[in-house]
């Protein structure tokens, strides 16, 4: 019995010190700059400057589904999967539309890139965008992320902009900071575009 709860134990502060070790790194990884504008109970109102993005297109309807296909080609990308077998850092954060008909998962390439320096990727269904300057609002939100709490936070910041009377346009997009092993300190964010005067 000493024997299982020593190794019990000790599988605790291993599992405890590897999350640590998790968490860290994500504080580490560089995040999308952007500036927040005001907030509003519970969402806030940003500002995004322009971005370059590697991006994949898929008919997946669902966030595991575009997930899952989506991931491994972005992440092939960054690992040295293109012409110049670079290894490009990852960021956060991980951006996803998930619509009807076409949905994308975007990885954000670190500052220091653009569409001129970045090497071509080996996938063909890989392509690099230049994203431009906008307004968003975001709503935050913890744990673990399903299609229910992508929709359940859409429809909670919806309902919040239409309380505030602020127009907006196109999809509602998930956003996701954390590597799936990280079981602590997760961030989730639903954020969709606005109409927004910035004067």
């Amino acid at each position: 019995m000493k024997i299982v709860l020593v190794l019990t134990i000790i599988i605790f502060v291993l599992f405890i010190a590897f999350q640590i070790y998790a968490t860290m790194s994500v504080n580490k990884t560089e995040t999308q700059a952007y500036k927040v504008i005001r907030t509003e109970g519970n969402f806030e109102i940003r500002h995004y400057p322009s971005a370059t993005m590697a991006m994949i297109t898929s008919s997946a309807k669902t966030y595991k589904e575009l997930g899952s296909s989506g991931f491994a080609k972005l992440a092939s990308y960054i690992f040295g999967g293109n012409k110049d077998k670079m290894k490009i850092a990852m960021t956060s954060p991980v951006h996803m539309d998930i619509g009807d008909s076409v949905s994308s998962m975007s990885f954000v390439m670190p500052s220091n890139y653009n569409k001129d320096n970045l090497p071509r990727p080996d996938n063909s269904d890989i392509a690099i965008k230049t994203t431009p300057d906008e307004y968003v609002a975001a709503i935050q939100f913890g744990g673990f992320t399903s299609d229910e709490n992508i929709k359940k936070y859409t429809e909670m910041l919806e309902s919040s902009l239409k309380e505030h009377h602020l127009s907006y346009y196109g999809n509602f997009r998930y956003l996701g900071y954390n590597p799936p092993y990280q079981l602590i300190g997760r961030k989730n964010e639903i954020i969709v575009s606005l109409n927004w005067d910035s004067k």
